[in-house]
């Protein structure tokens, strides 16, 4: 971990020292949603409005074995949430300053994780009662959101992008305040549909409609297809996670220069590190 940390920096310095980061239904406290919403600071008639559309979203209430069998467990809190509380309250700062809404996420290659930090950073968002946060997937070569949360239903966030289907008949809200738009199948043209003319007013009327705090999309890997690339001036900022043992200094170096050219980066995520050093963490949050 240390290596690639070192060699991240090296490759920083030899780009002189440019930094990249450059209802009936209870809400999360037991109100009901249209008093969820209207506590938000919108006025009366527009806090309705956007009650009414998180209330039209089919529920679902992903199984807590099933979350852990895909090491999603920031859903509970705890000390297992804590890494992602962390980057949770971290991300906050950075985008709350800046008036940043949209996050993609995404890695140099396969196996990274991203979706699954995706996952939890969004259950750790939506423990925030105040914060409204969807999760689109765009990872359409290879959707992997539904089979992590257990859904069964064939949504298609493709047909949503395209103009042919409504957000609210291909997104589930989990809880009160977390919507997640997925796709059960691969899409074949994933470049040419996230490039269409269609996405740019689609998103904006996704925003328009629910106004979230936070937009998480969950993006392809970015050496292996042209689709982040396509999607990341759409973004605000974008937060790319390594794999430990895995990626390499290059690859990210690579990327956070692909990235930075686009868009904001936030930081690098470590995952997958086996080992941590001496002291990390404090009291029960190891």
């Amino acid at each position: 971990m240390e290596r690639i940390q070192a060699a991240i920096a090296k490759a920083r310095a030899a780009r002189g020292g440019r930094d990249a980061h450059g209802g009936t239904e209870a809400g999360p406290d037991g109100a009901t949603l249209p008093a969820f919403f209207a506590r938000t600071g919108a006025p009366a008639a527009e806090a309705a409005g956007i009650a009414e559309a998180w209330e039209a979203l089919a529920e679902a209430a992903p199984a807590p074995r099933h979350l852990a069998r895909h090491h999603v467990v920031a859903h509970r809190g705890g000390r297992d949430s804590a890494p992602f509380d962390v980057m949770r309250t971290k991300l906050l700062h950075h985008m709350r300053a800046r008036g940043w809404r949209r996050l993609a996420i995404t890695s140099p290659g396969a196996g990274c994780g991203k979706s699954t930090i995706a996952l939890n950073l969004a259950f750790s968002l939506a423990r925030q009662p105040e914060l409204r946060i969807l999760l689109v997937e765009l990872d359409l070569r290879r959707p992997a959101l539904a089979r992590m949360l257990g859904l069964t239903g064939r949504h298609s966030v493709a047909d949503v992008l395209a103009g042919a289907a409504a957000f609210e008949d291909h997104a589930v809200r989990i809880g009160a305040n977390l919507a997640v738009a997925t796709s059960r199948q691969p899409v074949r043209t994933p470049s040419e549909l996230l490039q269409g003319a269609s996405v740019p007013g689609v998103l904006a009327a996704i925003e328009t409609r629910y106004a979230p705090d936070m937009v998480i999309f969950d993006m392809p890997p970015l050496l292996v297809s042209d689709e982040t690339l396509a999607v990341a001036g759409l973004v605000d900022c974008a937060l790319l996670v390594a794999a430990a043992e895995s990626t390499s200094a290059r690859e990210v170096d690579i990327c956070e220069q692909e990235l930075a050219e686009r868009t904001n980066v936030l930081g690098i995520a470590l995952n997958k590190c086996r080992y941590m050093e001496p002291g990390y963490g404090y009291g029960d949050y190891g």
